[in-house]
């Protein structure tokens, strides 16, 4: 487990949470732009450009999720795959944190809310859901099947050897596009890194989520594991290799 493989899942975890939950903040603290469409192209774009970035060192997992399909799958060893999940961890925490000293620094501006009254509206960007809107396991599902798509997207476009040449494109656009659908219920997070980051960085903003968070590691895991399992079962071809 080299520290260069180390390190691109935590600074690429790190870009991440820091452009797509940084998106959420800002758009709070202006009272709607970018809005929602802004925010799932924030979260997709960043995404697209640190996969095609790390994929050809790291792999490019970038989230806790993929790391786990890719152990169960037998495409990374168990030591490696809990060293990506620390350092994944690590790099949305810090992100967490640099958003909240950054926001906690902003004042109002036009009539705007200030910084640390975005922070408190949003809870840092921490994805979540209303239990007065859905239930638990509605939301759970609701993850479930958003991760499976974008893990049978990584596996169509990136691991799969007959994969097209895009880079982290098509993962990309598939976190955008189930942003677009699932960020109003569940905050379309898919990945369990991206949520603790910036539950932890939230401090008291973000308490009171915490009891929610087994959604956003149970549903991501659970759906990218069946998209893992069901395409290396069904679509990838037999004599396609795997490395450890």
């Amino acid at each position: 487990m080299a520290i260069r493989n180390l390190t691109c899942e935590a600074i690429g975890t790190f870009a991440l949470t820091f452009i797509g939950a940084g998106a959420i903040l800002t758009t709070t603290w202006t009272g709607g732009a970018p809005g929602l469409v802004g925010i799932a192209l924030a979260h997709g774009l960043v995404l697209a450009i640190v996969v095609s970035a790390t994929m050809n060192i790291s792999g490019g997992h970038i989230n806790p999720a993929v790391t786990i399909v890719m152990l169960v799958t037998r495409r990374i060893g168990f030591a490696s795959a809990i060293g990506y999940i620390i350092a994944q961890c690590a790099g949305a925490t810090v992100a967490g944190f640099l958003l909240s000293y950054i926001f906690q620094g902003i004042a109002s501006a036009g009539g705007s809310m200030t910084g640390a009254e975005a922070i408190a509206a949003c809870s840092l960007g921490t994805p979540a859901f209303d239990t007065e809107v859905i239930s638990a396991t509605g939301a759970l599902v609701v993850e479930v099947i958003l991760t499976f798509l974008l893990v049978f997207a990584i596996f169509g476009t990136a691991v799969d050897p007959r994969a097209p040449r895009i880079g982290g494109f098509g993962i990309g656009l598939t976190v955008a596009v189930d942003i677009l659908m699932g960020g109003p219920i569940t905050g379309a997070a898919m990945n369990p890194a991206r949520t603790i980051g910036t539950l932890i960085g939230g401090g008291d903003a973000t308490s009171a989520l915490w009891s929610q968070h087994w959604v956003y590691w149970v549903g991501p895991v659970v759906g990218a594991v069946i998209a893992g399992l069901l395409y290396d079962a069904l679509i990838m071809e037999k004599n396609a290799e795997s490395s450890d």
